[in-house]
């Protein structure tokens, strides 16, 4: 019987192996290395305008009708979803856009954007437009009419102040129209205030009952503690405190401080918060960018950080959170949300989903113009590149830094 031969090991082959994994492993070094504020301002600017193109541009060209699909688990909402696409999106971009047009790249594509989006809202507004939208009827465009007065009220400069006069008294005369309809005790109470606070600003006049009833409901019987609101009576696990809770009672409250309004003292609780709910959302993101999937409406997705962007953006972060902790969670949310092709048609608009094409994911009640709502999570655009949230360098987010056994202060209820 022979003796079995011992095979020697091929030097050269473990040589090149070894140097292939090094490589790999410094490649994904090198990948996985922190972008600088600079960079993942052109990442956030770039994901918000692949985003919102199609329904700005659309809407400019008087195309947006023709052109944008519908996508529902209900086919009766498509009337409406044309106004949703454009005032979610309005209400998202406003704050960027407000910066203004300058020489620089950026500036330039700001001027772009402000332009498209002040032609699109004359059209809008027109009834000779094959875009005329939907204001006055029963009853989700109150909802939309509120995003849209929203983003007017983040841009009186760009958007507002460069509106002609006539599309102006057109767009009032719209606002106007949505106090047909009732809104339910809910959320919804603030869509009419909203509404309201946007004809105060820009007309100096507005139903007062209409602008104070839902403030109130909030303030005084809807508040549970350590900074979250039923929506309604009861409490709700979802992100409704920051789709739309607390960006429009702040907002509503901003314009009512500013005219002098009874009850507008209750800005200053608020704005407290604002701010401790900040705090919780920026802990719900996990050491990968990734955070909780509960609650209805989820298909939002990046719309889930509103609060935490308009906190950040008005410098309303608690001193536990740095500005520069909370861009880089966000970047890496968006990088998490948005990195698969099936978040988009082959056009470039978006898909029912979450971080990609899933429609089970989402309600009867939402449809493709809902989806617009995702631009609110990138309000911190509206901050300039000189602002400590972006100009800062790169820093580790609460649950990155308690993952990896770092010291984390401890959290307290407000």
């Amino acid at each position: 019987m022979n003796k079995p031969q011992t095979v020697m090991p091929d030097f050269k082959i473990i040589r090149k192996i070894l140097f292939i994994c090094l490589l790999l492993s410094s490649l994904i070094t090198w990948a996985q290395k922190p972008m600088s504020g600079k960079q993942e301002r052109e990442l956030w600017i770039k994901t918000m305008i692949r985003i919102a193109h199609p329904v700005v541009n659309n809407l400019a060209e008087g195309t947006l009708k023709k052109n944008m699909p519908y996508e529902s688990l209900a086919g009766n909402t498509q009337r409406f979803s044309y106004l949703e696409a454009v005032g979610r999106t309005v209400c998202g971009i406003a704050p960027w856009l407000e910066l203004g047009p300058d020489n620089t790249p950026e500036g330039q594509l700001r001027e772009k954007y402000i332009k498209l989006v002040i032609k699109g809202l004359k059209n809008a507004v027109n009834p000779d437009s094959p875009d005329y939208l939907i204001f006055g009827v029963p009853s989700q465009p109150l909802v939309d009419a509120a995003f849209l007065a929203e983003g007017l009220l983040r841009a009186p400069k760009q958007l507002w102040g460069n509106l002609d006069k006539q599309t102006q008294e057109r767009m009032i005369a719209e606002l106007k129209s949505s106090r047909v309809i009732k809104p339910n005790e809910s959320n919804w109470l603030l869509f009419a205030s909203t509404v309201e606070a946007a004809l105060l600003e820009f007309t100096g006049e507005c139903d007062m009952n209409r602008l104070n009833y839902g403030v109130r409901k909030f303030r005084d019987l809807w508040y549970k503690g350590d900074a979250l609101y039923g929506d309604g009576e009861n409490f709700h696990m979802d992100y409704y405190n920051s789709f739309v809770i607390h960006p429009m009672l702040t907002d509503v409250l901003v314009v009512m401080k500013k005219h002098n309004i009874e009850g507008c003292d209750f800005l200053q609780t608020q704005t407290k918060r604002l701010s401790r709910y900040a705090e919780q959302l920026e802990r719900f993101i996990s050491p990968e960018g990734t955070y909780p999937v509960v609650g209805r409406s989820i298909v939002y997705r990046t719309g889930v950080f509103h609060s935490l962007a308009q906190a950040s953006l008005m410098h309303l972060l608690p001193e536990s959170v740095k500005p520069e902790q909370v861009r880089c969670a966000l970047t890496q949310v968006i990088r998490n949300q948005f990195k698969s092709a099936d978040n988009f048609d082959a056009n470039g608009w978006l898909k029912i989903g979450f971080a990609g094409k899933q429609i089970k994911m989402s309600e009867s009640y939402i449809n493709t113009g809902s989806l617009y709502l995702c631009t609110t999570g990138f309000l911190s655009l509206g901050l300039p590149a000189s602002d400590p949230f972006w100009s800062n360098p790169y820093a580790e987010w609460t649950s990155k830094k308690a993952w990896s056994g770092k010291e984390v202060k401890a959290d307290h209820s407000l």
